[in-house]
Order: C-alpha cells, then sequence, then structure tokens
C-alpha cells in the first residue's frame, strides 16, 4: 500500500509511535494535506538538536529516569534510517502568539516542545508499529512511501 510518509528525528520518532507526543508542531502547515488520512512515520537518521523534550516529559509529565529511558529504548526499536509505524492525521491550525497560559501548557506537553506560538500544530491518534521495519531514504516534507501488505500491523 502507498502512504504519505514524514521523517521524524529521535527521540520525537519513537516518542510519536509509542503514543506519547500526539501533537506535531512545524513552522509550515506541511501535515495539512494529510488530514484525515494514515501517515507513515520515518525514522531519521539524526537527533532532534535541543532538550525540551526531556524537560517536558520529566517536569511536566513527571516521569522517572528509569521510565524515561525505559521509552526511549522502546523507541529505537527498529533502529534509524526505517519507516517504522503509521499513525493517524487529525487537524492542523496554526499556534495562537498569545494563549492562556493553561492551554499553552496543555499543547507543550502534547508536542513535547517548549515555544509553539506561530507554528502549525497537527493532531496524531492511533500509533502503531509495522511488524518490521522498512528500510528507506528520509526526504523532507511529505514523500510516498510503499509498505508492502505483510509488514503492516494487524486491523
Amino acid at each position: 500500500m502507498e502512504f504519505l510518509c514524514l521523517s521524524l528525528r529521535q527521540p520525537y520518532a519513537g516518542l510519536v509511535l509509542c503514543g506519547v507526543k500526539c501533537l506535531e508542531s512545524r513552522w509550515s502547515p506541511v501535515l495539512a494535506p494529510a488530514e484525515g488520512h494514515t501517515l507513515a512515520v520515518h525514522v531519521a537518521w539524526r537527533d532532534w538538536e535541543g532538550q525540551d523534550w526531556r524537560t517536558v516529559l520529566t517536569q511536566r509529565l513527571g516521569l522517572d529516569p528509569g521510565r524515561l529511558e525505559a521509552l526511549l529504548w522502546d523507541g529505537e526499536r527498529c533502529g534509524r534510517g526505517v519507516v517504522a509505524g503509521l499513525v493517524d492525521v487529525g487537524g492542523t491550525w496554526l499556534c495562537p502568539a498569545s494563549l492562556p497560559e493553561a492551554e499553552l501548557y496543555e499543547l507543550q506537553r502534547s508536542a513535547l516542545l517548549i515555544g509553539l506560538e506561530g507554528k502549525h500544530l497537527t493532531r496524531l491518534s492511533n500509533p502503531r508499529w509495522l511488524r518490521a521495519p522498512l528500510p528507506a531514504r528520509g526526504q523532507r516534507g511529505l514523500w510516498s512511501v510503499r509498505i508492502p501488505t505483510e509488514l503492516l500491523p494487524p486491523p
């Protein structure tokens, strides 16, 4: 089957597929065309630069160091440079420059990122791992990937 695909750096790719990160943020509405569709998640070779995700996970979600390391390990189960799973794409909207603090806090918890103002946010849901990783070279933006039926997760 053919899917739109998005490359994500670690740890975000793993955190999306583990169901911890359910809000993707981008400077442009790159995921808007995928709304209502299933998106393939590609695990990029490079790591995300910055540690906002760690701050949100430990200070805002209260994960202890042991649980955090287990979660990161789980997110690396398929390796890198592979399409590792699928996620359903919801709506995309522009995060306003000014939000009530409680609302912004909840968005940051869902995105595992601080500083969302002015970014396009997209809801992600129903994450699932492929039965086996599919080696693929990542690309910028949305791209298409063919995933053999035998690799698709069970319904």
